[in-house]
């Protein structure tokens, strides 16, 4: 044991000391919060710099929570720490003046503290088990964030997000029963030694595809991405900025450790990830198109991203032991989107904190005029949609050549190619969609006037004093990383994905020409098809007469037409079914056998109290709490969870 193991629990338990420190600070925290939490989160982010240099090393606590907690340090884990920590000081630090006038601020700061703790946990987690204690943790605490303005909206966007994270929680934790019982351990470090070897496949696969599900809820994979768009709009854009820039890759790494470690070059488990990978990118970039909400179009963006970053998981696992540059692209795609969505998000939160709107109707034109937030938008834009010179030209470069690289190797061995270069076609137009939404922002705020000329003079009078000058410093800084990290990729990012190999037993580094004519062609490619769609469908299809027009399909929604319905509907249903049925069964026998005993007997009908409910939602009274709502919810799942659990151990 030494002293720099010793820091990993340190790192993870001291968020959440500080969060704990907010919630009783109580009224005292303005004065706390303006300069403690940044500085908290600044000397976090140079202890983990500094910690870097030590890994590998891990810390165990044994017989902590019965199994014992485990936390351990390598390349990956130090990059999606050191991420994770940025943008929580990048956040807290715009948060000074986003939230200097919030309610509930020391609630806010507990579970926004306590929230990157946990994040923490989930990156250094030794094994499974850690990983899914600090998850759920992590999981609950954030939906605390969604629901923090306690509206209508955001009231039923927790719900949403809780559900889908009970549920998918539950169906993990099946996942680790049946991989303990298969192996003995849920370790990462030996199942990463015993899996490859365990026979019967099918029943891997099961316990993979469960551990898995939780997992993909939190990364906002299809189709268990609909918390995603209607979490964002609704929470404080700090938040949102973690829920989109580090939150959903604690989903992400849990995927890695199960295709890095149980699954390694395993091409049945990496053709799964590709299908999916493929409809999540390009579903989510459809969905920004049509979108009309500021915030709700890059929740859509990073649903789509994700999608990119899970074709490099897919890629990792059917290149095996040439996924160099896969794994290069899905590293520096994490990086990258983190990066982008804290830029984009605190631009929203700029834009909200002035107008407390986020229609693109309705805040038309209030960029005009507004230096850093222009630089800030053109900046998303140039990243996300992998224009040469910003840094996700260089991911996405590197995701489309290991496709590439695929294709060339079937087509040279024989086999049928034709799927992946589909799904490299996917690839580009969904590149090109999300062109097509970050123009539409764009030219929405920066370009276009307001149709109201008296509400574009109100934003013109904003103009020099719409953010302090410590918000827009951060949001300058953040913008401008963009093209530096692109300018300088073989000294900055080349190096940063390079320390990600260990983990996903890469033996030979890739080198890649990024400005060659053939990758300039794939970039080239996407953005003609972004402009066309932009041009040509999104100008005269989705605006009438200067207006944004939401013409997605409301029977598209999978939330309020599937899930919702399932949950509040048919589940009542069948279980008021079920109860009912083994409720009459007892008095069905009695009359029966009354019937047999008694020749005079009269077994008339039996007849089920008419009141008998069961699992069924009510609307509370007018004056009650939206958060006593919402823990009512969380009981309720959790009750339904045991149940399932139950069922599951019974039919072990």
């Amino acid at each position: 044991m030494t002293l720099s193991s010793i820091l990993l629990p340190v790192l993870v338990l001291l968020p959440v000391l500080g969060g704990l420190i907010c919630w009783f600070a109580g009224k005292g925290l303005r004065a706390l919060t303006s300069w403690v939490v940044p500085t908290a989160e600044l000397l976090l982010v140079i202890l983990l710099a500094i910690l870097g240099f030590a890994a590998p090393i891990r810390f165990d606590f044994p017989g902590v929570c019965g199994l014992g907690l485990g936390f351990t340090l390598d390349g990956l884990r130090w990059i999606l720490c050191l991420m994770g920590s940025v943008l929580w000081f990048g956040s807290a630090v715009f948060g000074q003046e986003y939230l200097a006038h919030a309610e509930h601020k020391s609630r806010y700061y507990l579970y926004y503290l306590i929230t990157e703790g946990a994040t923490l946990g989930v990156f250094l987690a030794a094994d499974l088990y850690t990983l899914l204690v600090c998850f759920e943790v992590m999981s609950v605490a954030s939906w605390t964030l969604v629901a923090h303005e306690e509206t209508p909206g955001a009231m039923k966007a927790a719900d949403s997000y809780l559900a889908f994270a009970v549920i998918g929680g539950l169906v993990t934790l099946m996942g680790l029963f049946m991989l303990q019982d298969m192996f003995g351990t849920v370790d990462i470090a030996r199942l990463q030694a015993l899996a490859p070897g365990y026979e019967n496949r099918t029943r891997l696969y099961v316990a993979g595809a469960l551990t898995a599900f939780g997992f993909c809820a939190k990364c906002g994979m299809w189709p268990l991405h609909t918390w995603l768009p209607a979490a964002h709009p609704v929470a404080p854009a700090t938040a949102s900025a973690l829920l989109s820039g580090i939150i959903t890759k604690a989903g992400i790494f849990g995927i890695l450790v199960l295709s890095a470690k149980v699954f390694l070059h395993d091409a049945a488990w990496g053709n799964v990830m590709l299908a999916f990978a493929m409809v999540t990118m390009f579903t989510g970039a459809v969905l920004g198109v049509f979108s009309t909400n500021l915030k709700r179009t890059l929740a859509c963006s990073s649903m789509s991203q994700i999608g990119f970053i899970l074709t490099g998981v897919a890629m990792s696992e059917l290149l095996g032991e040439e996924s160099a540059g896969a794994v290069h692209g899905l590293t520096l795609h994490m990086l990258n989107h983190s990066l982008f969505k804290l830029t984009l998000f605190l631009a929203a939160g700029a834009v909200f904190m002035n107008l407390h709107e986020l229609e693109l109707n309705r805040i038309r034109g209030f960029g005009r005029g507004k230096p850093i937030l222009i630089v800030s938008l053109l900046m998303g834009l140039w990243g996300l949609a992998g224009i040469p010179g910003g840094s996700g030209y260089i991911s996405k470069t590197l995701l489309h050549e290991s496709i590439v690289e695929y294709i060339e190797i079937l087509e040279q061995s024989g086999r049928a190619a034709l799927p992946y270069e589909a799904a490299e076609w996917i690839f580009l137009i969904s590149g090109g969609l999300t062109l097509a939404y970050m123009l539409k922002l764009f030219i929405a705020l920066c370009v276009e006037k307001n149709a109201d000329p008296r509400r574009q003079k109100e934003f013109d009078a904003k103009n020099g004093h719409w953010c302090t000058r410590v918000s827009g410093a951060v949001l300058l800084g953040c913008a401008l990383l963009i093209p530096l990290l692109g300018c300088t990729a073989y000294l900055s990012m080349d190096r940063l994905a390079a320390l990600a190999e260990p983990f996903f037993h890469v033996e030979e580094s890739a080198h890649v020409d990024y400005f060659t004519l053939g990758n300039l062609k794939g970039g080239a490619i996407s953005i003609g098809i972004g402009l066309a769609v932009y041009l040509l469908f999104v100008r005269p299809v989705l605006m009438r007469r200067g207006e944004y027009l939401d013409r997605w399909p409301a029977f598209l929604n999978l939330e309020d037409g599937l899930y919702r319905p399932l949950l509040l509907k048919v589940l009542p249903f069948l279980g008021a079914l079920a109860a009912r049925t083994v409720g009459t069964l007892p008095e069905l026998i009695r009359k029966g056998l009354c019937a047999l005993l008694y020749q005079n007997n009269d077994n008339g009908y039996v007849h089920p109290k008419e009141n008998d409910r069961f699992t069924v939602y009510e609307q509370l009274p007018e004056g009650t709490r939206g958060y006593g709502a919402s823990l009512n919810f969380s009981l309720l799942m959790f009750s339904m969870g045991l149940v399932i659990i139950l069922v599951f151990l019974f039919l072990q």
